[in-house]
């Protein structure tokens, strides 16, 4: 008995041409894949034409309708049908794919949309009237006179009706709404100078205005930073690094906050390569590499970062949706990422999140009482109030309290004008109380003398080197020839940290040293896992996250701890390191190592404002 594959006919199958149609629904499946993507394509075009501003309209989480509005060049009556054909674009001519400096190029959003919904184009060119073109289901009907003052209107309605399959695997409006608002959000940091609007007219009417960005002045980092403040919020603006940094030719630019203003995923995130976003693995793990030391695992850092560069080192022409990229230079790339983040931190180092502030007076601050103002004192009458409300002197009873320790120790002049200020006291024999000319910082010594003792080790392993132990018996470990052949690329770098791995033979490398640091350690895993690592970000810092790991355990066990009273002048020497000493404002776990209470808003949590 013979057995035929179900998908294999007996007999032989014929090839056929796919008809237009056809065609363009197998494209739309690629390109179109929720209502997000077509107003993703449709904006993109937008931009491309040189639109100042662009308004979006979307009803029932853009299943019903997405209209797109726009200011830029616009189309002539004759170029309508051409935009409706696959394949047709006025943003390459064809002859190199390689120079692409345009969001769209590849001429199948617009024919693939007018597959799958009812699509309606409507342009005008200035100094000609405008005109309109509609096809439905992939039937395309003439072109008509139309009323518009400039720019195009592209009406989308009923998306996937022509494939009602498609219909059954969106989400509910909401989500596909969500994700809608998160293109633009994404398109409008790439597109600082131009302004965005975004409405929900679910239901008729004007609808609700959901998200809106006018266009920001200025040149390109001072508009980003502008724009990052209007989709990422005012506290990501506040506790972010301007990162600035070029090599060959190819420059990084935008911002990356404080590691302490992290999130508890990478929703905050964003990578656009030559303007355009791209959801880039390597990027993404060069963006992580840079924070490993100074945030926690389950931590991720916020950040807005452009990296510009000639098209020709840069394959976009790689994914339809146009969302992957290819470097011909990658380890360039993530090495630029990694060099311009980690000056940025190192720049930024002794500052914490200023949310840490707001947060902390949050949790202290009672519910506040309703204050009229006929019950409200006057100001001289307060003040005999506070006068009289004054501590007595010590020898009258005033006394420390066991857990807190005020200690008289001669401060110079100028310590309150410092970042830190002057230690004042310690509570709990674990909290440093310092006063600055407008406020007061709150210290954690173990959580700081961690980073600074960590920071320390790390000093003195670059100075000094990683210290390699001899394996009595080499270990030897076998692999694929393309895996060992991109083992021995790395090897040197591998052999600076302490470990040393030479070729045995075809499909196999010999282990002969590894980490002192490390002590007993598996060699065979460690050299799979810097395999793995390698294929999959291009590049490895395994072994140099588990020395630094190492590292960081020691700092801890041999930093100040908790409970051991400090005198006056230990904590302000503690201080001053802190003031001098990269990454101090988080410990080696990622978590803040003070917190700063503006004045301000200590009198304002007492109603003395």
């Amino acid at each position: 008995m013979v057995l035929h594959s179900p998908k294999i006919s007996p007999s032989r199958p014929a090839i056929r041409q796919l008809d237009e149609a056809a065609i363009n629904r197998i494209a739309a499946g690629e390109v179109v894949e929720r209502p997000a993507s077509a107003v993703k394509e449709l904006v993109e075009n937008a931009i491309d034409a040189g639109a100042g501003r662009i308004t979006v309209d979307y009803a029932d989480g853009g299943k019903t309708l997405i209209r797109v509005t726009d200011d830029g060049c616009g189309m002539t009556a004759a170029d309508l049908p051409l935009a409706l054909s696959r394949h047709a674009t006025s943003k390459i001519d064809g002859s190199d794919l390689l120079a692409i400096s345009s969001f769209g190029f590849r001429g199948e959003a617009l024919p693939s949309l007018g597959a799958v919904g009812r699509l309606c184009v409507t342009s005008r060119v200035a100094g000609e009237g405008a005109a309109s073109i509609s096809v439905s289901g992939g039937r395309i009907e003439g072109v008509r006179p139309a009323a518009l003052t400039r720019g195009t209107v592209v009406e989308l309605r009923d998306l996937f009706f022509a494939t009602p399959a498609r219909l059954k695997f969106l989400r509910s409006d909401r989500a596909e709404a969500q994700a809608i608002a998160d293109v633009i959000r994404r398109l409008a940091l790439a597109q600082p100078s131009a302004g965005f609007v975004l409405r929900d007219v679910s239901g008729g009417g004007e609808g609700r205005v959901m998200f809106r960005a006018d266009p920001e002045p200025g040149d390109l980092p001072d508009a980003l930073g502008g724009r990052c403040a209007r989709v990422l919020g005012t506290d990501f603006a506040d506790n972010a690094l301007r990162v600035s940094a070029e090599q060959d030719g190819m420059r990084l630019s935008g911002y990356a906050a404080l590691p302490t203003f992290s999130r508890g995923s990478p929703v905050a995130q964003f990578l656009f390569v030559n303007g355009r976003p791209v959801l880039d693995r390597m990027l993404f793990g060069a963006l992580r590499a840079a924070y490993f030391d100074v945030l926690s695992r389950d931590r991720h850092p916020a950040a807005v970062l452009r990296l510009d560069c000639d098209p020709q080192r840069v394959d976009v022409n790689v994914h339809p949706a146009k969302s992957e990229v290819r470097f011909r230079e990658p380890g360039l790339a993530r090495g630029l990422i990694l060099s311009g983040l980690r000056q940025a931190l190192a720049q930024g180092a002794q500052r914490a999140s200023s949310t840490l502030g707001a947060a902390t007076l949050a949790a202290l601050r009672p519910g506040t009482p309703r204050i009229w103002r006929m019950e409200r004192p006057s100001a001289p009458a307060m003040s005999r109030a506070f006068q009289a409300q004054a501590p007595l002197p010590a020898v009258a009873g005033f006394a420390e309290a066991s857990s807190a320790r005020i200690e008289p120790a001669e401060i110079p002049g100028d310590a309150e004008t410092l970042p830190l200020g002057a230690a004042r006291a310690q509570v709990h024999e674990n909290y440093i109380i310092a006063q600055t000319g407008r406020g007061i910082v709150i210290v954690d010594q173990h959580a700081a003398h961690e980073r600074l003792v960590y920071e320390r080790l790390k000093r003195q392993r670059e100075g000094q080197g990683v210290a390699a132990q001899s394996l009595l018996i080499p270990v030897i470990v076998e692999m694929s020839d393309a895996d060992a052949a991109r083992l021995m690329e790395v090897a040197p770098d591998l052999q600076k940290l302490g470990l040393t791995a030479e070729p045995f033979g075809r499909g196999a490398v010999a282990v002969r040293e590894v980490p002192a640091i490390l002590g007993q350690v598996d060699a065979r895993r460690l050299i799979l896992d810097v395999l793995d690592e390698l294929s999959d970000l291009g590049d490895s810092g395994l072994v140099q996250a588990k020395i630094d790991a190492v590292l960081s355990r020691m700092a801890c066990h041999g930093s100040v701890r908790s409970g051991r009273q400090m005198r006056a002048e230990e904590m302000n020497a503690l201080l001053r390191e802190m003031e001098a000493t990269p990454h101090s404002g988080q410990c080696n776990h990622g978590r803040p190592t003070y917190v700063e209470l503006k004045l301000a808003d200590i009198e304002r949590l007492f109603g003395r404002t």
